[in-house]
């Protein structure tokens, strides 16, 4: 149950309510389906148009963006959805990964992906980044940051950096409002939450 009140396309101004119109229609085609609570965010935005519309235009060009794999960025985006525990995202994000050929078993596999082989090398160096740019403080060393540049050019890693950035600007906007699942992923399997490092270290020494 999120903590302020949504505004619908019917209760916005005609510019806000097309924007959210259209919003409804652009997750529809990402996800694959469509959900009572599936823009919630979006209608938060509403709150405040200049906002939401400052906002779409960013998931816009974002959207457009194709020099990376696809792929890849479905990947980055899920594995900064799980590091910030966003239930909203990980819902859609694990829906927009099967839709992108993610299976379950790598959607069950992520916390642990380092030690699966159901990725590949180029796909374990963009989780490294994802993870490190989700962190607070962030760490990205100069070392993870050469290796990403044997495979990307400049244009690339911006692209990449810019789709884990916003990821985790989407799951703190999320959490801090409420925003929980929203459905895309009821009755198949989705991604895991990661643990803090804490319950990690607590975990291990038990063992």
């Amino acid at each position: 149950m999120s903590r302020i009140e949504r505004v619908g396309p019917r209760q916005a101004g005609p510019l806000t309510g097309l924007v959210l119109r259209l919003a409804r229609r652009k997750t529809r085609q990402l996800a694959g389906g469509e959900t009572e609570g599936m823009i919630g965010p979006l209608e938060a935005y509403a709150q405040r148009p200049r906002l939401l519309l400052g906002y779409g235009l960013m998931e816009d060009a974002t959207a457009r963006l194709d020099r990376v794999p696809e792929r890849l960025k479905v990947l980055a985006e899920l594995k900064a959805a799980t590091m910030t525990s966003c239930e909203y995202c990980i819902d859609i994000g694990s829906q927009i990964g099967r839709r992108a050929g993610l299976s379950d078993e790598q959607l069950l596999a992520l916390p642990r992906y380092r030690d699966s082989d159901l990725f590949g090398e180029l796909e374990k160096l963009v989780l490294d980044y994802a993870v490190g740019m989700s962190r607070t403080p962030v760490e990205v060393s100069d070392e993870l940051f050469a290796e990403l540049r044997e495979s990307f050019d400049d244009g690339q890693l911006v692209e990449l950096t810019n789709v884990i950035a916003l990821e985790n600007m989407r799951g703190r906007f999320n959490l801090a409002l409420g925003f929980g699942s929203a459905g895309f992923s009821d009755g198949m399997v989705c991604a895991l939450p990661e643990r803090p490092a804490s319950e990690q270290v607590a975990v291990g020494s038990a063992a």
